[in-house]
């Protein structure tokens, strides 16, 4: 028999058989080809956007542990610095009040975000509701809300799950 189909199988067995046989061909030819293409696409990928503002503190504390908890696990200050940010000079120029709440709990250090100022500086909030003040990172925000650390808001015995009523000033 000629051109008939191989002894043992059937003319469809031979049929689907050098179809696969194509296919992985193709399959084995391409795939050094995509796998290059997946290379070039990460020149195209997009880059972390801008870091966050660099502290101006020296030895400013420690990012929280990534099983953190509770707040004690979150607020990585030492009692130094706590100590250090609680007693600041009084004075400056007033720069408002604005409504806050808590930022990024997982970011430490003492700072505030507001749209009261355009560039990283050094200042103070204070709390009306205990008199209590702290000296304080000002960082720009970028929406039109204020968002305070952790850690200030702790010192300033402001309560962590409302929006809260500070005056902003700069040194």
């Amino acid at each position: 028999m000629r051109g008939g189909p191989p002894q043992g199988g059937s003319r469809v067995e031979t049929l689907v058989g050098s179809y696969y046989l194509r296919l992985m061909k193709r399959f084995f030819l391409l795939a050094p080809f995509v796998l290059a293409a997946c290379d070039v696409m990460d020149q195209y990928a997009p880059q972390p956007g801008p870091a966050a503002p660099a502290s101006i503190e020296e030895g400013a504390a420690l990012p929280p542990p990534p099983d953190a908890q509770t707040v004690e696990e979150f607020d990585t200050t030492t009692a130094e610095e706590r100590q250090a940010a609680a007693t600041p000079s009084s004075g400056g120029a007033l720069l408002g009040t604005t409504v806050a709440s808590l930022g990024d709990a997982g970011a430490p250090g003492f700072w505030i975000e507001t749209p009261l100022v355009s560039e990283v500086g050094r200042g103070r909030i204070r709390y009306p509701e205990t008199g209590r003040s702290v000296e304080v990172e000002l960082r720009p925000s970028e929406g039109g809300s204020s968002r305070v650390s952790l850690a200030a808001l702790r010192l300033l015995e402001a309560p962590l799950t409302e929006l809260v009523t500070l005056e902003v000033y700069r040194r």
